[in-house]
This record gives C-alpha cells, sequence and structure tokens, in this order.
C-alpha cells in the first residue's frame, strides 16, 4: 500500500508541474525554425508572422535559419525537439514530399509526418518559371520548344532534390516530354543568385522570392504552375493555357511536434491566426508578392494530407534523384 502511495503521490506530483507548466507558457523566447536560407518564401513569410506572434505571446519568437536537403535537415530538427512549444516549425510543401523520397531512396527518414502537427498555412501560391531578362525565351511554349530541340542543355536551379523548385521543373519536363539538368542549391535564395548571375538558366519559385527582380527589370516570368491570373502578376499566363499540364502549389506553413500538448497546441494556434490577421504581417507578404492564404489547424490537415497523397504519385514518377 505504500508503494501504491508513493507512485499515486509521484503522479500527481508530475500532472502538477506539468499543468503549472503549462499555465506559466511561454515563459522564455519561442525558437522558429525556418528550414532555408534567408531570402525564400518560408523566410520571407515567417519573418513578419514571428514578429506578430511575439507581440500576441508577450516573448521574442525568434528565426534560426537551418538549411539543407530541401529543407529536410531543418524539419528534422523541428520534428525531434522536445515538444514542449519552444519550438515551431514554418515550412514550404516539400514537407509533404520528403518522407517519401526517403522511402523511395531507401534512406533512413529524416522526420514523417505523423511527427508534426499542422497550425496555420499562410500562403498557397502556384510557382512561376523565371528566367533572366536577357534570354531567348519569351514565353512558356518558347522555353519548351527549345528543351525539345537540345535535350538536358538548359538548367535550372532548385532548393535542393525533391524540394518546392524541384518538383515542379519535373512535372514541367515529365508532362511536355522534355529533359532539363538540375542543379541543386540550399534553398531559393541562393539559387535565384545563381540565376542573376548566369550560372543557371531558369527556376520554378514562389512568387515572392523573384518579383522585385522582376520588377527590377532583371527577371523575365514565362508562365505559372496554377489555374488563371496571379495577383501577384496579373499579366501572368499558366502552363495550362500554353499547353502544358503542369499543376503545382507551394504553400507555407506553421508546425509543431505532434506530442506537444493541448493547452500549449491551442495557444499557439490562436497566436498563429493572430499574426494572419494582423494587418502589418498582411502588408509585408502582400508586398512580396504572395497574399496570404489562411487556414486554421483543422482545415490545414486535410490539406496537408491530400498534398501528401498527390505528391507521393509525383515523386514515385520521379524515380530516384541522388
Amino acid at each position: 500500500m505504500k508503494k501504491r502511495s508513493l507512485w499515486l503521490t509521484a503522479g500527481l506530483l508530475c500532472a502538477a508541474t506539468l499543468v503549472g507548466a503549462q499555465s506559466t507558457w511561454p515563459s522564455r523566447a519561442i525558437t522558429m525554425i525556418v528550414p532555408f536560407p534567408p531570402g525564400g518564401l518560408a523566410d520571407l513569410v515567417a519573418r513578419p508572422v514571428a514578429e506578430a506572434m511575439s507581440r500576441d505571446l508577450g516573448q521574442p519568437v525568434v528565426i534560426e535559419n537551418r538549411a539543407g536537403a530541401g529543407g529536410g535537415i531543418g524539419m528534422s530538427v523541428a520534428a525531434k525537439s522536445k515538444p514542449d512549444g519552444y519550438t515551431i516549425l514554418m515550412a514550404l510543401s516539400s514537407l509533404t514530399v520528403i518522407p517519401e523520397a526517403d522511402v523511395l531512396l531507401g534512406r533512413p527518414a529524416m522526420f514523417a509526418l505523423q511527427d508534426l502537427r499542422p497550425i496555420a498555412r499562410y500562403t498557397a501560391d502556384p510557382t512561376v518559371l523565371a528566367v533572366r531578362a536577357d534570354a531567348p525565351w519569351k514565353t512558356a511554349q518558347d522555353f519548351v520548344n527549345d528543351a525539345k530541340k537540345r535535350p538536358g542543355a538548359i538548367n535550372y536551379g532548385s532548393s535542393g532534390n525533391y524540394g518546392t523548385m524541384h518538383v515542379p521543373m519535373e512535372i514541367l519536363a515529365q508532362n511536355a516530354g522534355i529533359k532539363l539538368t538540375h542543379i541543386p542549391f540550399t534553398g531559393a535564395g541562393p539559387a535565384v543568385v545563381a540565376l542573376l548571375g548566369g550560372q543557371i538558366d531558369a527556376v520554378s519559385s514562389g512568387p515572392a522570392t523573384v518579383l522585385q527582380q522582376v520588377k527590377a527589370g532583371k527577371l523575365r516570368v514565362l508562365g505559372h504552375w496554377g489555374n488563371g491570373k496571379l495577383m501577384a502578376m496579373p499579366e501572368l499566363t499558366s502552363l495550362k493555357d500554353a499547353g502544358i499540364n503542369a499543376d503545382y502549389a507551394q504553400w507555407s506553413g506553421m508546425f509543431i511536434p505532434a506530442a506537444t500538448p493541448e493547452p500549449i497546441a491551442q495557444r499557439l494556434r490562436a497566436a498563429a491566426r493572430f499574426a494572419a490577421q494582423d494587418a502589418r504581417v498582411k502588408e509585408v507578404i502582400l508586398n512580396a508578392g504572395s497574399p496570404v492564404m489562411y487556414q486554421d489547424s483543422a482545415d490545414f490537415e486535410k490539406y496537408v494530407q491530400a498534398d501528401a497523397k498527390r505528391m507521393a504519385e509525383v515523386v514515385k514518377k520521379m524515380g530516384k534523384v541522388e
């Protein structure tokens, strides 16, 4: 009986400690992992969101860029972090691709999709096909026609294998019947710098990543992977309009470790929603070229699951990329 009483007392003390910790959360700074270098969509979204969440939570939300493996390194760090609410993740849609790529390549999984809980989606834009302003292609069809004449001669940069800049270009190549040469970088920012410097010929990226360079007359966009018109580039036509059946959306969203206690998860959800509704956040993201397209936790979880199912088929068609 004494042992039972001791176990009961210990259990009650642990429960009380956990409840107490949750009731005073957050008591220190929160780290928001961005699994890409500065300059890409995830970083552009994360910085104003982190600032707004800091105001709502009363504690700093500090950006930590952990680039590599198409975002997989930073995503893995976040997924395996202590589920106490002090580590959160701003991810892109490569999050649904990387686990499937791990299976395809037979390598140890960096993380599993179920290790992370969706909290809020912020943007969901079709990627755009960008080339230098002095490139010979004026339209997406020009680009495709040239690629058919010169298989493998045209190269493109990405944020890493199976990342959000790699997958849409492979979808384009598959559906247009062309061969392109893939050159991976550590993130969208370095890839765009390489494009501007003439080291590569093209990129597929979110509008926000290239919009300012387009406005400055340094880059030209040839088409986008969506339907209809883009708010940031209303003059741009879709690849479908050019007769190319290619569809892809690059989304950004916040995640937390799946085992995070529910009271903390709900507080983060409320702070994420506050950020999505904040005028300063909306202005910064809109000026970058990606209007806020917020989804709350439950709807975002359904969206992620559907995207993962679709991307699994894309990855299988892409095959092994070492």
